[in-house]
């Protein structure tokens, strides 16, 4: 089975945002939440770079092992999903993920939580698939549609790329050998392994 990743290419984002829009269309994401952001590396130093964040369906995924009622689980396909069910609102997640990936939906008074949300890889959630309920709490499911994230899709520039782990590392390598790097350095083998 395909292990799911998301890679941005610092030397190919243009910061249009094109990315986060395409996500909060695609889901209707809640006001106050961005499943998806640019963010500006070095910004206005000469040379600074952008990339696209969001949640990077990590192998073993911290905000799944802080999660007291366990509300984070793996598909198959080493997409990060979580059951908004489960969820209490705790936050540990929001604390444990070094991309700030979970987020509380800003829509109620100051200091009222709710349940969590993140980037879902266009996969959906636990309820079945296409379902009212699952378009409801997580979005469109474009995984099971046999579609990449849109967020991917729209990247006019392609720095987004998203699917299979390995076909998204030989594509990224074919760029940094033609740049004139070596793709060794650049801790493929730490990042995807199996």
């Amino acid at each position: 089975m395909a292990k799911m990743k998301f890679l941005c290419d610092a030397e190919r984002c243009i910061e249009c945002n094109a990315c986060v829009t395409a996500c909060k269309n695609e889901h209707e994401v809640p006001w106050g939440i961005n499943r998806r952001r640019v963010v500006t590396l070095d910004d206005g130093v000469a040379g600074e770079k952008s990339i696209s964040v969001a949640c990077m369906h990590c192998s073993d995924a911290p905000c799944a092992a802080v999660c007291p009622v366990d509300c984070f689980y793996t598909t198959d396909d080493g997409i990060v999903l979580h059951d908004k069910n489960l969820c209490i609102g705790c936050g540990y997640c929001f604390y444990a993920c070094p991309f700030g990936a979970p987020q509380y939906p800003k829509v109620s008074e100051f200091g009222a939580r709710g349940k969590m949300d993140k980037c879902t890889f266009c996969a959906g959630g636990p309820s079945p698939d296409n379902s009212e309920e699952e378009w409801q709490k997580y979005g469109r499911n474009r995984i099971a549609e046999g579609k990449l994230p849109l967020c991917a899709e729209m990247c006019s520039t392609k720095a987004l790329l998203a699917g299979d782990s390995d076909m998204v590392s030989m594509l990224y390598r074919e760029r940094i050998v033609r740049r004139g790097g070596r793709s060794e350095l650049w801790g493929w083998g730490t990042a995807y392994k199996d």
